[in-house]
């Protein structure tokens, strides 16, 4: 692997706060390079694709550049047409599809291996989001093709038997979508109600859904085993089999904890699993390393998202440049 000089700064991760951590390093005169395994804003571009965000456009913005919207809300064309336009306003250095495979420290420095290249740096930032790993329910029958834990569009289910597993907003977003476009939808649901945490103008729509029998939903239920034309759902009036070609289970994403720790990243034991660091600075145990946005959180992905974690790339490079 060819060595380079060594940077300031390695951000690992191409999304919104590894961008905005670039961007603070970049008005600080810091030398950075991002480094990131897919496209820019690479979990974005995997979202859904007519997904509405919850937030606003104003709070998606980064670097004070304003983020022009018609609608109430962004989707997810209209959010990468903004990054790729912070990308075209700022030129940061940044390496897409090369994959960050380990990071080790000695002698205050770090070794960023890739699976292109070789890196040394003072300082890295950890930015990879939590969309890369499904939760995923260990059922016989997961492995099935016809089974997919992300949901890109409704067309290929049009008209088909569809399960769908969850009640948060993916779930019910791929629920109202496919049931739209003509496919017979399930929903098998673990709690007793749709997730209150569902995007506020959709939930009542779903509910009205499940409510006039369109979309058939088991609440207090989980799957037990997936077939080739055929689902099990353990129900509380016990166990129930129904016709079915696809199964979309979206039952959450959770960070690679498992890299961070490689890294020397100290884990809680408790089942939220939340990395440690310093919230003031956003420093880990290990001196120089630091996180940035959701993946801070642990399994709690609800917790940190682009509106309250943008915050983090002004945090960590003050931090930087007072310890230099």
């Amino acid at each position: 692997m060819a060595k380079i000089n060594t940077y300031d700064l390695v951000i690992v991760g191409g999304g919104p706060i590894g961008m905005a951590c670039a961007i603070a390093a970049q008005q600080k005169r810091l030398n950075y390079i991002i480094l990131e395994k897919g496209a820019l804003v690479n979990s974005l571009f995997n979202y859904p694709l007519y997904m509405t965000f919850f937030s606003t456009a104003e709070k998606l913005e980064i670097g004070n550049i304003p983020f022009n919207c018609i609608a109430p809300k962004p989707g997810r064309q209209e959010a990468l047409e903004y990054y790729r336009n912070i990308q075209r306003y700022f030129n940061l250095n940044i390496k897409l599809f090369e994959k960050v495979q380990t990071i080790n420290k000695a002698d205050e420095i770090f070794t960023i291996a890739t699976d292109k290249a070789s890196y040394t740096a003072k300082n890295v930032v950890v930015a990879t989001g939590f969309y890369d790993i499904p939760i995923y329910m260990d059922v016989p029958g997961e492995q099935l093709p016809k089974v997919s834990h992300y949901y890109k569009e409704a067309h290929e289910y049009a008209f088909g038997k569809i399960l769908i597993v969850g009640a948060n907003n993916s779930s019910v977003d791929a629920a109202l979508e496919c049931w739209r476009k003509g496919a017979d939808v399930t929903m098998v649901i673990r709690k007793d109600e749709i997730n209150p945490r569902v995007k506020y103008w959709v939930k009542p729509d779903v509910e009205n859904r499940i409510a006039e029998g369109s979309i058939k939903a088991y609440f207090n239920s989980n799957i037990t085993e997936i077939k080739e034309t055929e689902v099990d759902i353990l129900t509380p009036n016990g166990t129930v089999t129904i016709e079915n070609d696809f199964v979309l289970a979206l039952t959450g994403y959770r960070p690679n904890l498992e890299f961070i720790q490689q890294c020397g990243v100290n884990i809680s034991n408790d089942s939220n699993l939340t990395p440690e660091y310093n919230p003031e600075t956003m420093e880990t145990n290990i001196t120089g390393l630091y996180l940035a946005g959701v993946v801070c959180g642990g399994m709690e992905t609800h917790k940190w998202f682009i509106e309250n974690s943008r915050v983090h790339a002004d945090m960590i490079i003050n931090n930087i440049i007072n310890n230099n």
